[in-house]
């Protein structure tokens, strides 16, 4: 933590703030005078002689310090912690004239952590070539502001985000959207990072495929081709009809010809015989 000069804890927890001074065995706090204060302006603890003159009425109670190492005990970290410490140490050996030993900053992250992603999609519409669709990625409770990214089957995509927070020092909640048109199933990935701290959701999109095809018109072409055929056909079976009609009675008249002259003969040889 002093060669990064960093800290970082979460919301609830216990976190130690190492200063940059360690008391040696052969002395005691008594001779020293330690300050811990915040933003160079607040300070939040103060001890001299070994005795605590003053403490801070937001961290009463949630502080301590470390008598030999003179490490800042903050418990249970709150967001408003988050910022710059100091750590100044003076020897108090020559009380008109102290020395200062150290004075070093420890900046200080505090996160909250965001619920798990949830991810929905809403199918705005459907066709058989795609599925259009909107989906949300949200998330709440978190803190610093987040960012949020994803992928679509490993490709990165651009979420349109909007955040929710009170201040810049209360929990914030995310929401991102995105337009899809879906023409296959995918795998879409929403990451809410934070301060070093990541939370991923996934989720399969499905590509609709209810649709009906429709039945496809008939060309004109085909159209005008089927009409030609019909009315040929129709042609011929009324030449047929009337080639059939035709035929037919002339054989009836061919036949009634024959009998009548039959009858004609039959009558000449009837008066022969009387005669």
């Amino acid at each position: 933590a002093l060669e990064n000069k960093e800290v970082k804890s979460k919301v609830g927890e216990k976190v130690g703030l190492p200063c940059c001074h360690k008391i040696p065995s052969s002395e005691s706090l008594h001779n020293y005078r330690v300050y811990w204060q915040k933003n160079t302006t607040e300070v939040v603890l103060a001890y001299a002689q070994g005795d605590l003159i003053f403490d801070h009425k937001r961290y009463k109670n949630r502080t301590e310090m470390d008598s030999r190492n003179l490490t800042l005990w903050i418990s249970p970290v709150e967001i408003l912690d988050s910022g710059s410490y100091q750590c100044v140490v003076q020897h108090l050996k020559h009380s008109q004239n102290p020395k200062v030993l150290c004075d070093e900053t420890v900046t200080f992250f505090v996160t909250a952590d965001f619920s798990k992603p949830n991810i929905t999609k809403e199918v705005t519409n459907n066709s058989c070539e795609s599925t259009e669709m909107m989906v949300t990625c949200s998330s709440h409770g978190g803190f610093p502001k987040p960012k949020i990214s994803g992928t679509l089957n490993n490709v990165s995509v651009m979420w349109n985000a909007s955040w929710v927070s009170e201040s810049s020092f209360s929990l914030y909640n995310i929401t991102g959207k995105l337009w899809l048109n879906v023409t296959k199933d995918v795998n879409i990935t929403c990451s809410i990072e934070y301060n070093g701290f990541a939370k991923i959701s996934t989720l399969l999109l499905t590509r609709t495929d209810d649709c009906v095809v429709p039945t496809k018109p008939l060309s004109y072409n085909v159209i005008t081709a089927s009409s030609i055929i019909i009315v040929i056909f129709l042609l011929a079976v009324i030449l047929a009809a009337r080639y059939l009609s035709r035929h037919v009675c002339s054989h009836c008249s061919k036949s009634q010809g024959s009998v009548e002259e039959g009858v004609k003969e039959y009558t000449k040889a009837s008066m022969r015989f009387k005669v």
